[in-house]
């Protein structure tokens, strides 16, 4: 078997299936699993107690999926169309009657549509060799995706941890194929941030506490979707409008200059969420919520918490008697988180109306 003309074969595969870039990475990861280690040795996992769970099998390819010797990475672009980087997101962060919801979730869940176009290239490949070991994830069980995809090539580690390519920026998705075949591996690209600091001068909460070291626990992705129960108070005004994720660092990235817009249309905005307005979300009873986030990835973190990031929200939001009226619809929500982020809201409002 031509295993580096397969390899090859299987970069075109993808590119037919709609991968911007495929790589192909070997499975050692040792100073990746020793920063994992001492990353949730500090706590800095917060309650994402599953990042703990599987130890160091997420830096270990071999222990999740015995016999494979590589792991095939590819990369798709999500940028949506009409959402210019200068404009669209930085208006919608700028008007506080407005949510802003990361980029990455305003259109149809990047797992099912990276999962389905995954299982199609191992398919393609299983059937070009006979039989061949595979599995494809994409952020759907512990693999250490972004060690792997910079290993392959994709990319470098950027100072705000997300991978970056000189050419596409950091708006893409990774998926994973862990294959049992030795194809041979592509060389990884050297990093190119400089001494530039943007992305840790522009975070929100400080969450960026040294270059390449992200604390999660003071993330606004993880306070607004990972985290259950009430947000801690000390990061509630810095959250800002921002009810579904951050992409703060990455707007400012000076990389993402080179952005491509997404070919894939599943990832075009869905339902007005690239800039709703706060009142109206908070009006959502839990099947509207349901109806609209429907093949969403917001749909994940419930209504409750939803409405929790909406309340907030709108406390950080200018008063007005429209705020406060549907903040008031909410105060007697049967949820304590709920309640409570409500009632911090609705302090916030009349406090600054004196």
């Amino acid at each position: 078997m031509d295993l580096a003309a397969l390899a090859a074969q299987v970069k075109d595969w993808g590119r037919e299936l709609g991968f911007q870039k495929i790589g192909i990475a070997g499975i050692a990861l040792p100073d990746d699993e020793r920063r994992l280690l001492d990353w949730l040795t500090a706590g800095r996992h917060g309650e994402m107690h599953y990042m703990a769970r599987h130890g160091t099998r997420r830096a270990r390819p071999a222990e999740l999926v015995p016999g494979t010797l590589r792991v095939i990475a590819a990369r798709m672009d999500y940028w949506p169309e009409g959402a210019a980087v200068e404009v669209g997101a930085e208006a919608v962060l700028a008007n506080p009657a407005l949510g802003y919801v990361s980029r990455y979730a305003l259109g149809r869940d990047y797992h099912k549509v990276l999962r389905t176009r995954l299982a199609r290239l191992a398919d393609r490949l299983a059937a070009a060799v006979g039989t061949a070991g595979y599995r494809a994830f994409t952020d759907s069980a512990p693999v250490l995706e972004k060690a792997l995809a910079r290993d392959a090539g994709l990319g470098w580690t950027g100072k705000h941890t997300n991978l970056l390519d000189r050419h596409a920026g950091s708006w893409f998705f990774l998926g994973e194929i862990f294959t049992d075949l030795p194809l041979p591996v592509d060389a990884p690209v050297t990093g190119h941030c400089g001494s530039c600091t943007a992305c840790i001068d522009v975070c929100p909460t400080r969450a960026i506490v040294a270059p390449y070291e992200l604390d999660a626990r003071r993330c606004i992705s993880y306070l607004t979707i990972e985290l259950d129960g009430s947000i801690p108070e000390e990061f509630r005004t810095a959250m800002g409008n921002r009810i579904y994720g951050c992409d703060d660092c990455q707007l400012v990235c000076p990389w993402n200059r080179y952005a491509k817009v997404t070919a894939e249309p599943g990832f075009h905005p869905r339902h007005g969420l690239d800039a709703p307005r706060l009142v109206e979300l908070l009006a959502w009873t839990e099947a509207e919520f349901l109806d609209r986030t429907a093949g969403s990835a917001i749909r994940r973190i419930g209504h409750l918490r939803w409405l929790r990031n909406v309340a907030i929200a709108l406390g950080n939001a200018p008063p007005s008697p429209a705020n406060v009226a549907a903040l008031e619809s909410r105060r007697d929500h049967p949820s304590e988180v709920v309640r409570e982020s409500v009632g911090w809201a609705l302090a916030r409002q009349r406090e600054r109306t004196k």
